[in-house]
């Protein structure tokens, strides 16, 4: 039997989708393609131990609403965790504050972006590098993804490739070593939770100058960013 995928949880996404028995850990198992008993999710935030690296097929890091310069004791625990899946070459997908995670355990800075918040379905292009990629080659030079967040990776590890950027963050995929990836978007959103971030948030929004009725209208599905979970999954043997 193939070993478990790992899901690392960071967090929890916003109340009212929670709710509805939904959060990041379910829409990520949905788009591996996977089913319960294929998935073992640790609750990292809450302090619930990893299991040996050896023990899992890969490990996808979930979304948070928490801030990595916070430096809760927690994101110590999992950087170790993923120094040592960086040197056993353990598949690694890290989303949204998964991606900033991983690159604070491989030697990048994460902070606030300094143009402040991006949220919404936005244009996404390929670097050259992802021509190469075994996760990123078969995704069109431009596709949309969803977003929301307010810290980025503001410098990337030192043996980082870059693989993907949009307008507003640089640094919207990128890889460490041979198979770990971080995606600054979110593969596992669909556009009703695209769309529920922009409510709930619509205040803040409007006050930094958003124009929300604008960004409604521009979140749409995304296909090609949502089969990175699929290909993903593929990579780890599933």
């Amino acid at each position: 039997m193939t070993k478990p995928m790992l899901i690392m949880k960071t967090g929890e996404t916003l109340a009212p989708l929670r709710a509805r028995g939904e959060d990041f850990e379910d829409w990520i198992g949905a788009g591996l393609g996977l089913q319960s008993a294929q998935l073992n999710i640790r609750h990292v935030v809450l302090g619930q131990g990893l299991p040996d690296v050896s023990a899992v097929a890969g490990v996808v890091i979930t979304g948070s609403p928490a801030m990595l310069t916070d430096a809760a004791s927690w994101n110590e625990v999992a950087a170790r965790w993923l120094r040592q899946a960086l040197q056993r070459e353990l598949p690694v997908l890290g989303i949204c504050y998964g991606h900033q995670l991983l690159a604070h355990a491989s030697g990048g800075r994460v902070d606030y972006h300094p143009q402040g918040r991006e949220i919404g379905t936005v244009p996404v292009t390929l670097a050259p590098a992802a021509r190469g990629d075994t996760l990123l080659s078969e995704l069109p030079a431009r596709f949309v993804a969803h977003t929301t967040h307010s810290q980025s990776v503001l410098q990337l590890p030192p043996s980082a490739t870059l693989l993907a950027s949009s307008a507003h963050d640089r640094h919207q995929a990128y890889r460490v070593g041979p198979s770990a990836w971080g995606v600054q978007f979110h593969p596992e959103f669909t556009a009703e939770v695209m769309r529920t971030y922009v409510l709930e948030r619509q205040q803040a929004l409007r006050e930094e100058g958003f124009d929300v009725e604008a960004l409604l209208r521009d979140v749409q599905e995304t296909p090609a960013a949502s089969g990175v979970l699929r290909r993903f999954a593929a990579l780890c043997g599933f």
